[in-house]
């Protein structure tokens, strides 16, 4: 276990100086805290939002790194892009993002483990490298951390959305408009907890979409969010009455005949954590994704509008 010393530069909450100072997120600092490793003059502290004066030295013991026990798998994936800090993959549309009950192999993060070594490991043990994430059925672009600095420089930039996703998705139903901004709450269910919903508890949300085009008792759009709730779209999209096609958890019972959930994750923007440049990078949409798409289309073979963002 090593320690580390650091004297608060100014009054602040306790997890904020502790990832500042250990470059780590928030949410690590907030772990560590909560498990005892900080102590100010001899005292344990537990409580990440505690209030620091400036000049008070904490002592914060980290643990030892822990090797992921998690099996190295040669799973076939795309990656779109790579360097010393960062990957960017195309996830497939059925596979699970991490390891967890139930799914501890066959997922993205087996595959990565086997197709890059220098991952970083501030996502924990069983999520090394992941940035964000993408639902199981959900296909697309997503980013990868190599070394724990792209980590975290990546996840501020997501966190005050200087990040731009933007999906592709195909809902049920006749749009009314060409464009609309979705701004309601995020959280668990009442109901269900294993399902997300509008709440007017939950953590604000908003989702930004444009009419790309109109589809035999459907829809294309794009989609931009903001925010990064889980199944934010799929939520969003049913509080308004067009749940994304072929959503098996919010959608609808006889929509459109479509061969699985028709969202894909197609354009991230995101400024290079070391050079600073600005980056793009673009998933294609899956042949079955595709294929469904043209099948819905009034003029299958018209150009697709694919000029989004």
């Amino acid at each position: 276990m090593n320690c580390i010393i650091l004297t608060a530069p100014c009054d602040s909450r306790l997890d904020m100086l502790v990832a500042e100072g250990c470059t780590v997120t928030r949410s690590q600092a907030a772990k560590w805290i909560s498990a005892g490793a900080c102590n100010v003059n001899g005292k344990m502290l537990t409580k990440a939002g505690e209030a620091i004066r400036a000049g008070t030295v904490i002592h914060v013991d980290i643990p030892e790194i822990v090797e992921a026990k998690v099996e190295k798998q040669d799973i076939p994936i795309s990656i779109l892009y790579q360097d010393e800090d960062l990957a960017v993959v195309d996830k497939p549309y059925g596979m699970v993002v991490h390891p967890a009950n139930g799914n501890e192999s066959g997922t993205l993060v087996n595959a990565l483990l086997f197709a890059i070594s220098d991952l970083s490991g501030v996502g924990g043990v069983k999520r090394p490298g992941i940035v964000h994430r993408l639902d199981k059925d959900t296909s697309g672009v997503m980013l990868v951390a190599k070394n724990d600095i792209a980590h975290l420089r990546l996840s501020e930039q997501l966190k005050n959305r200087e990040m731009e996703k933007h999906y592709l998705a195909v809902v049920e139903g006749t749009m009314k408009e060409l464009s609309g901004i979705i701004e309601k709450p995020i959280g668990r269910s009442e109901h269900d907890r294993k399902k997300m919903a509008v709440v007017s508890d939950g953590r604000p949300s908003r989702s930004d979409w444009t009419l790309l085009e109109s589809l035999r008792g459907a829809a294309l759009l794009d989609v931009h969010i903001l925010t990064g709730r889980t199944h934010q779209i799929r939520v969003h999209m049913q509080s308004i009455g067009h749940p994304v096609a072929g959503d098996p958890i919010y959608g609808l019972k006889h929509g459109v005949n479509v061969p699985r959930l028709m969202l894909h994750a197609h354009t991230l923007s995101f400024t290079h954590p070391r050079t600073g440049e600005r980056m793009q990078f673009e998933a294609p949409l899956p042949p079955e994704y595709l294929n469904a798409l043209q099948k819905l289309r009034l003029e299958p073979d018209a150009p697709l509008r694919m000029n989004i963002g």
